[in-house]
């Protein structure tokens, strides 16, 4: 609750603010790169308040003037509201402490309004408790409030409307589907190199053994037992070679296994403890149960490899036609994208389905990687 007075109050101080400076620069807003880059920055502030990831794109211009408009005939009243009452918290204060400093005709009173002078310690002490207690509680109870509703008219009034919603939709799925299929190249680049320098390489081994064999075996029947066993070993580790590729392409363990036996094996394989939790899930498509593997794979991997974590938890559940997963560590937290952790490669395979990756990883930790995914069928 103090925390919300607080940061209420702290809000409509700096709305009241921001209103005086939006009337002292309205010639500079008329502008439509600045007045975007307020209204875009009002935006973030009101949605960090209540909780709301921010918007993306900024709002157009028209309705970047009506916010502004907004905000100064609603920001300037409830500022003014929010500075009154904290000062007469403080004026109470002091009067309740320092009312026999002040000369006896000037000194100060208690709800001018009522003109109730102090005079004595028990209208100081009786009348400035009062106060503080009655303008304590609109500051616990009323000014949070406020704030919340100021934010609120702010995210309504600078809302993308309909269309820049689509254009912004387009601009998304034309980003991911060229991440996709750069991605999808890549990945046929890396299975042909992996198919062309090992198991092709294997595989020809094999056939100049067997053809040895062949030339000597009328010659020398012990040379061409000798080539047979190597072209058997050389088989095998060519076959091995060839699962690891196929088991990029596709996990078998989810052919055999499904999603739940396969994130029991993942959690049960981890370095680090993991407490499971998997609801019903129901029949989800292929490539959201590939998509899901390799995600949950990666995290925990980056969870062993970089966090520093003693425990991880993974959540798997699905809400409607919506697949979640969250996968939480009490490690040293700080994740930088930057540094090859993998969460650039789990926000492609994520975009390729439409679904979205938010990384929480304070430092000091902890931890946690959401990903929700659309497994509609």
């Amino acid at each position: 609750m103090r925390h919300r007075a607080f940061a209420g109050s702290v809000y409509l101080l700096g709305t009241l603010a921001t209103a005086v400076l939006t009337l002292l620069a309205s010639p500079v807003l008329l502008a439509p790169p600045a007045a975007r880059r307020w209204a875009g920055w009002h935006r973030r502030r009101a949605g960090r308040l209540l909780g709301v990831p921010d918007g993306g794109r900024w709002p157009g211009g028209r309705r970047c003037l009506a916010w502004a408009f907004t905000h100064v005939a609603v920001g300037l009243p409830l500022g003014m509201a929010t500075l009154i009452c904290l000062g007469n918290i403080l004026v109470a204060v002091v009067v309740m402490s320092l009312w026999w400093v002040f000369p006896v005709d000037e000194r100060p009173s208690l709800f001018a309004f009522l003109d109730v002078h102090v005079g004595d310690w028990m209208t100081a002490l009786a009348g400035s408790s009062v106060q503080i207690a009655v303008l304590s509680g609109a500051a616990l109870w009323v000014l949070p409030a406020l704030a919340r509703l100021h934010a609120r008219l702010s995210l309504a009034v600078l809302a993308p409307s309909a269309r820049e919603r689509l254009t912004e939709r387009v601009d998304v799925l034309t980003r991911s589907r060229v991440g996709v299929v750069d991605a999808h190249g890549t990945e046929l680049q890396r299975i042909e190199r992996d198919l062309h320098d090992g198991t092709q390489a294997r595989l020809v081994t094999i056939a100049m053994q067997v053809g040895l064999a062949r030339e000597s075996l009328a010659d020398d029947p012990e040379a061409v037992a000798r080539l047979l066993e190597q072209a058997h070993e050389t088989t095998e580790e060519a076959m091995a070679e060839l699962r690891a590729v196929l088991q990029t392409i596709y996990p078998p363990i989810l052919a055999d296994r499904g999603l739940d036996g396969a994130l029991t094996a993942l959690a049960a394989r981890s370095n680090v403890p993991v407490h499971f939790e998997l609801a019903d899930l129901g029949a989800l498509s292929a490539s959201v149960e590939a998509v899901a593997y390799y995600v949950i794979a990666e995290a925990l991997t980056n969870v062993t490899k970089h966090a520093a974590a003693t425990r991880a938890a993974l959540r798997v559940e699905r809400t409607a036609d919506v697949l979640s997963i969250e996968v939480t560590d009490d490690g040293g937290g700080g994740a930088d994208e930057r540094r090859g952790s993998g969460i650039a490669g789990i926000r492609r395979r994520v975009a390729a389905l439409d679904g979205s990756v938010r990384l929480d990883s304070p430092p000091g930790g902890p931890t946690t990687l959401a990903v929700q995914v659309p497994c509609a069928q």
